[in-house]
């Protein structure tokens, strides 16, 4: 049966730490907060340390992964910040694009050049050291492909395009692009994750294509949970897409 019986929740909790680094103060803390999510049903917990430090640090990092469960680290392809990884020991690594300007990870990676050598180093240093890696890919069969022969173990397939559509003949049209895509790293045995912009209008679909493994969402759960709580917002989202 093709239809994964449970499709996990990964909670990105940069935006706690975003709201921390507004006054440089010790409080909300992150590492609380994914106490928090765990204990709300989320299965793992996403971080993304960026190379300018604008929410999540270093310290915040290591003691993410000294708790119990499985801690996913985003990360660009930069011999630094690879080492930071190694050093730190996430359950798992996603390399992704990452540019000093932008507001948040614009797209997937561009994997056109097969010359580019930075991305297959990065791969090979973790996966040496034991932590499994996904690449942040658009639904498109070149890229998935291109992941397979960099040696990743999973794609995490970018559904931006899909969040922003509104006219229902778009959305479906995007969402088939995410299946066929889907099938296809499945075909190639690779992981299928997918992420970036769901939410609680918008997540449910992506959870119930074909093979799909794991859903990673962070901005809106933080938002919801402005209203509602985060142990609500986190749980609301994890029933939502079981």
């Amino acid at each position: 049966m093709p239809f994964a019986s449970h499709v996990k929740l990964g909670v990105n909790i940069d935006h706690i730490a975003t709201l921390r680094q507004a006054r440089k103060e010790s409080e909300p803390d992150p590492v609380a907060a994914a106490r928090v999510c765990k204990a709300a049903g989320a299965d793992m917990i996403v971080a993304h340390l960026r190379k300018d430090r604008r929410h999540i640090q270093d310290q915040d990092l290591f003691r993410l992964c000294e708790l119990k469960g499985e801690t996913h680290l985003e990360l660009a392809a930069d011999p630094e910040m690879v080492a930071i990884a190694l050093k730190a020991k996430p359950s798992s690594v996603c390399l992704v694009p990452e540019t000093q300007r932008e507001v948040t990870t614009l797209g997937g990676l561009d994997l056109s050049d097969p010359r580019d050598r930075r991305l297959e180093s990065a791969v090979k240093r973790l996966r040496k050291a034991g932590i499994e890696v996904s690449l942040f890919v658009g639904p498109d069969p070149v890229s998935i492909r291109r992941a397979k022969a960099l040696g990743a173990d999973t794609v995490e397939l970018c559904t931006t395009v899909y969040a922003q559509a509104r006219e229902k003949k778009k959305v479906a049209a995007e969402l088939e692009t995410l299946a066929l895509a889907g099938y296809l790293a499945h075909e190639l045995g690779l992981g299928l994750h997918a992420g970036h912009a769901l939410g609680y209008h918008n997540a449910r679909a992506v959870a119930r294509l074909p093979h799909m493994a794991c859903l990673n969402v962070g901005f809106s759960i933080v938002a919801r949970a402005v209203f509602v709580g985060l142990r609500t917002a986190v749980g609301e989202m994890k029933q939502l897409i079981s």
